[in-house]
């Protein structure tokens, strides 16, 4: 194998596996440490900058961070990264002195952002500091999209989104509420310099089952039902209550169903419980609230009787294999279960939908309805228009709905300066020494076996009547350092010096994992199989370096190391350090406009 070129950016990246995680690329262990500092300003703006939106996404984010997390190679919970990041929010006080001015002058550029949600807002708070008048419209008369309307308020109250939505607007965007835009056509003749499409995927799928007419009263599509909770136009659902659909969506219909008087609440879904598409905390919030899950029933009709839904009738399946191996759904022969209900609520998907962009507009899509676009700048067909979250790609999720507003407020940015949209700069990367003394660190390096620390609930049976009370209170500043030390600190990396080595073989005696391999080189299969510990994670990097004295090389597999600086340590030599790895991502702003 070559030599390990760890000045690549993408290098260490991808060994801090929670940020390399993240859509926002979140620097995730410096923003613990400074909240095992007790520096929750700090804490803050450090995920301000890269995921706009900390203290929504410490209660909501879908944690693509946490399943990656090193602490897994220690026992079986990630550390608590996601309400981590909500101490931040919670105890960081006022601000406003480090969040960005509205421009005193401005560039004489017009950008129009249709929706207001969370790809929106972060386009805005990327390009409004730069001198650009945005303008961002939305049907609603408050700003925050699907976080607004689609999250229940136990989760995440109305207080958390206006203050975050606030820093956005308070920035210098103009939001024009209650405007639906309903022509591209129209909107492009009023003038802007480029369009920014953050409209998400509004409509949700329906199930066109016999008496699904009939019975519409009280048959509901789940993302409209919520909708109506949030602003108030629902209060109440019946008794016996129905819900279809294995995804997040489906878990906040039936908690708030709960909420609002429902008291016999079922979740049922066609695929096993494993494969449900809904987060496991979310499936575990759900259950703990006492909401049965029914999985391998297929829905087959709506019963009702003179036009009121009385039930529901499903067919019983099993997960079994067809000749090709692929996995089925196959009719079990069982008969038809019947079950009944008052209401339904539909939470089977979401879909984008488009009708306000002509088709003579000069933005194409696909077959599937989604627009054509550069996956790299998000720009469509027509250059100057511009889409992203889950209007792009489909439904996702808030925080890559927040990537994709950085990414195409960058291209936004270059298209509106007459550069090349295409063209990226790369983040910026730093590693600098932790030693603080020869055998001490500026960091606590200790690996400690604490188990993953519980976020206290409300478990107040009057929180189950309130559709309102927050659910989740949040670590308070004591528990939120003991879970901030569970972290193993992977952005800090173990760097090796070949001149400096004796081959004493110390740091492979210290490893406590067997990481470190001083072997012969090979090419990497064969690599692989020779260290000390077989690498088999093939997704994982070697870290290979040039041939020490006696010609072999060191081998180290990136996949086990802990990171604990034993390493360092032990080393006679200082042949090994422990380097902090810093990875900034590029955002749109003056560094944009300075390539040659």
């Amino acid at each position: 194998m070559k030599a390990t070129d760890i000045s690549q950016a993408d290098y260490f990246h991808k060994v801090v596996d929670c940020q390399w995680a993240c859509p926002a690329h979140t620097p995730v262990p410096e923003y613990i440490r400074l909240i095992s500092a007790g520096d929750y300003v700090g804490a803050y703006m450090i995920n301000w900058k890269s995921n706009v939106f900390p203290g929504i996404l410490g209660r909501t984010c879908d944690r693509p961070c946490e399943p990656a997390c090193r602490r897994g190679r220690v026992e079986e919970q990630p550390v608590a990264i996601c309400r981590l990041k909500r101490v931040a929010a919670d105890y960081k006080g006022d601000i406003s002195a480090f969040l960005p001015k509205p421009p005193t002058t401005r560039n004489g550029k017009r950008i129009a952002c249709v929706g207001a949600g969370p790809a929106s807002l972060t386009v805005a708070r990327d390009l409004a500091p730069l001198g650009y008048d945005i303008v961002i419209f939305d049907a609603d008369h408050r700003a925050g999209g699907m976080m607004r309307s689609q999250i229940p308020k136990f989760r995440l109250p109305d207080a958390v989104i206006d203050e975050e939505v606030g820093y956005v607007l308070d920035g210098g965007a103009a939001f024009i509420a209650g405007r639906r835009i309903d022509s591209l056509k129209a909107l492009l003749g009023e003038g802007y310099d480029a369009i920014f499409i953050g409209s998400g995927a509004p409509r949700g799928r329906d199930l066109q089952l016999p008496g699904r007419k009939e019975a519409a009263a009280n048959i509901h599509i789940g993302i409209d039902w919520l909708a109506s909770v949030s602003f108030g136009h629902v209060s109440a659902i019946g008794r016996r209550v129905i819900v279809l659909g294995g995804g997040n969506t489906a878990m906040d219909c039936c908690r708030s169903s709960v909420r609002l008087g429902g008291v016999d609440v079922k979740v049922i879904v066609r695929s096993g419980f494993a494969e449900m598409k809904a987060s496991s905390w979310e499936k575990e919030d759900a259950i703990h609230e006492g909401i049965p899950i029914l999985n391998y029933h297929v829905p087959k009709a709506f019963i009702h009787e003179n036009g009121k839904l009385t039930g529901m009738t499903f067919e019983k399946v099993a997960a079994t294999q067809d000749d090709s191996g692929r996995r089925i759904l196959s009719p079990t022969g069982e008969p038809d279960v019947h079950i009944a209900c008052d209401d339904v609520l539909i939470a089977v998907g979401q879909e984008n939908s488009f009708p306000w962009i002509e088709a003579d507009s000069g933005v194409a899509f696909d077959r599937a309805g989604l627009p054509k676009l550069d996956a790299l700048t998000f720009q469509s067909s027509l250059p100057s228009v511009f889409f992203g979250g889950d209007s792009a790609f489909g439904p996702k999720n808030i925080i890559t709905a927040v990537a994709h507003g950085h990414e195409a407020a960058i291209s936004i940015d270059a298209f509106c300066q007459g550069t090349s949209p295409s063209v990226r700069l790369p983040p910026m990367t730093n590693l600098v020494s932790q030693k603080m003394g020869i055998h001490e660190w500026s960091y606590d390096n200790d690996i400690a076996l604490d188990r993953r620390f519980k976020v206290p609930h409300n478990g107040s049976p009057l929180a189950l009547k309130n559709i309102h009370a927050e659910v989740e209170l949040g670590f308070d500043p004591v528990l939120a350092v003991s879970e901030a030390q569970r972290c193993l600190n992977c952005d800090v990396q173990t760097v090796f010096s070949e001149p400096a080595c004796i081959e004493c073989d110390a740091c492979v005696d210290i490893c406590p994992l067997d990481c470190i391999s001083f072997v012969p080189n090979a090419p990497e299969d064969e690599l692989r199989l020779t260290l000390s510990a077989p690498a088999t994670n093939l997704s994982q990097a070697i870290y290979v370096s040039e041939p020490v004295k006696t010609g072999r090389i060191m081998a180290k597999d990136e996949d086990l190391c802990l990171h604990c600086g034993l390493c360092a340590e032990r080393c006679p030599t200082g042949a090994w350090d422990m380097q902090k790895f810093t990875l900034e991502m590029a955002q749109a702003g003056q560094a944009c406009r300075s390539r040659a």
